[in-house]
């Protein structure tokens, strides 16, 4: 039976099989100057998750699985938060998956040509492919898709595609994009909301950021949209017409809401819940919940979500726009700590936007500011703010993402590592629409703790934070913080365009060294993701990302 570790995760832990547990119960306990310099590995609970496999594999079976927190919206198109993508990836199929290997897998493309100057790419799509109203998914569909989604409302789309001139279709299953420019990333830019594929004929003619189908639905993927009874559960079930003949397994698939962190390590526990990714509970919990003869605990899955945490400063701020802010803020926060105490071992102190684990692109050679107090405080006077006579430098306003209580956590922490150098910060626990309005679409910030991906390239998850031209009011994680550099945007331009495999990662690593420097994202630490299941359910690992699995080939073993 393979490791639960993938191999990325392997070489950075040490471990040499994901069987290996560390008890994590009194770690959350621990301060940042006491037993935490004894752990010798980060802590980590893992069970063996079972292979990849359909031998075996019958129709038929219910699966409750949990979502957290409740989406916001299932217009995946405009905003493509994790939980919204958890859900319409199974209602949704993109133009190719991909697999844990981050290669393209066939969706409702059957194959990509690239002409061999990178100006013309020829799509063949997938025969006999219905919308779930049974109206025939065809060419006319990703033209209407190209030309009014994702050049006008997709986040990664109108980026990845932003030199596309001309979409034509010479019959119904085939679709050529013409580009000024080449783009060599499309080919790892095709899946569900990277490049999303919305229905014609329910769009056309439409306010499309309000149309009523964006949250229900009408989709071509394996499961078909039923309800969603906001604050308890989104319904999902079989699409008896789906283009794979005999999928999906699963008869129906209920996301469930469930808010307390507690209640979903119990539901999980005693089987009410079978499925949960993306931490879906505390790190004691993991551990105990490994121990389990009914669960996996697994971070399997992931290999394409490198994911990373940040705080975004609001850099029109008269405190945070000041670099020695910024660097001192850094400075201030004990990291590896931060790792260790709140995330339990689940994380690696980032040293700049690119995930070590995107290894093809990474690089460590990049400005760091190690925890010092001193230098801290030795920054922010020279900023102009030294302590006044109550001990406090300047008021601060600190809004963390509010995606459960790890989150609230690590805004705790940053609050107490600030606080320790003069700065009075407020900690504010708003919604998650609110939060969203208030930092995307208003600006109304100062501080906030997010988290982003780099996917299977910087082009895609990373850009987007740093490009002067991808900020775009009201469209979140895009460049909200309203960083503007001449030479970042020239090394992400180039990026774009260079077809020279070894230039491309020079170009980015440059970009990187440039962004350790100007500080438009504070970068904390790495993710090191897991999700837990019931035993029985199969396949769920066979991805580059739990969270967009289609769910077409997951299945349950019966009870015994």
């Amino acid at each position: 039976m393979k490791s639960a570790l993938n191999p990325f995760l392997a070489g950075l832990t040490g471990l040499a099989h994901g069987s290996r547990r560390h008890a994590l119960h009194g770690l959350l306990a621990l301060s940042a100057a006491g037993a935490l310099g004894t752990l010798a590995t980060p802590a980590l609970a893992l069970t063996q998750a079972l292979p990849n496999t359909e031998q075996g594999a019958q129709r038929g079976g219910v699966l409750e699985a949990v979502v957290h927190p409740e989406p916001p919206t299932l217009a995946f198109f405009i905003n493509t938060s994790t939980p919204g993508r958890t859900v319409v990836s199974k209602i949704f199929d993109g133009l190719f998956d991909y697999g844990p290997d981050l290669k393209p897998r066939p969706q409702l493309a059957e194959s990509i040509e690239v002409s061999p100057d990178g100006l013309t790419v020829r799509l063949k799509l997938r025969k006999n492919v219905l919308w779930h109203d049974g109206k025939p998914f065809t060419s006319a569909d990703v033209k209407f898709s190209a030309e009014e989604v994702w050049r006008k409302y997709a986040p990664v789309a109108r980026r990845v595609f932003q030199h596309l001139t001309k979409v034509e279709t010479p019959d119904a299953h085939t679709v050529v994009l013409t580009l000024a420019k080449p783009t060599p990333v499309i080919v790892n830019a095709l899946d569900v909301v990277g490049s999303p594929i919305l229905p014609k004929h329910l769009y056309e003619g439409t306010d499309i950021p309000n149309n009523p189908y964006n949250n229900k639905p009408v989709g071509t993927g394996p499961f078909v949209f039923k309800e969603w009874q906001r604050g308890s559960h989104i319904a999902l079930e079989r699409f008896d017409k789906y283009w794979q003949p005999g999928l999906p397994y699963l008869d129906k698939l209920t996301f469930k809401i469930i808010p307390d962190v507690a209640g979903r390590a119990a539901a999980l526990e005693t089987g009410a819940i079978q499925y949960g990714e993306r931490n879906p509970v505390t790190f004691a919990d993991a551990d105990r919940l490994a121990a389990s003869p009914n669960l996996v605990v697994s971070t399997e899955g992931y290999n394409g979500f490198a994911g990373w945490l940040w705080l975004i400063p609001n850099l029109r701020d008269p405190i945070l726009g000041k670099l020695k802010v910024r660097q001192a803020i850094l400075h201030a926060i004990d990291r590896q700590a931060l790792v260790k105490t709140v995330w339990g071992g689940y994380a690696a102190p980032a040293t700049g936007p690119v995930s070590s684990l995107l290894k093809t692109f990474y690089t460590a050679d990049t400005q760091q500011y190690p925890f010092d107090r001193k230098k801290a405080e030795a920054l922010l006077d020279e900023a102009g703010y030294p302590k006044k006579a109550d001990g406090w430098r300047f008021k601060l306003d600190h809004d963390f993402i509010p995606f459960g209580d790890d989150y609230r956590r690590t805004g705790e922490y940053v609050r107490q590592a600030l606080r320790a150098v003069g700065i009075d910060v407020t900690l504010r626990s708003q919604d998650l629409p609110t939060w969203t309005k208030n930092v995307f679409a208003d600006y109304n910030y100062q501080l906030v703790s997010s988290w982003g991906i780099n996917w299977q390239d910087p082009q895609l998850g990373v850009e987007q934070h740093y490009w002067s031209k991808a900020e775009s009011k009201g469209t979140p994680w895009q460049n909200a913080s309203g960083y503007a550099s001449a030479e970042a945007d020239r090394l992400l331009e180039a990026a774009q365009v260079e077809r020279d495999a070894a230039k491309r990662v020079h170009l980015y690593q440059d970009f990187q060294k440039l962004a350790q420097k100007d500080l438009a994202l504070l970068n904390l630490f790495e993710f090191r993701w897991f999700g837990v299941w019931d035993k029985r359910l199969r396949n769920v690992t066979d991805t580059f990302d739990h969270s967009q699995n289609n769910f077409a080939h997951v299945w349950l073993e019966p009870k015994k």
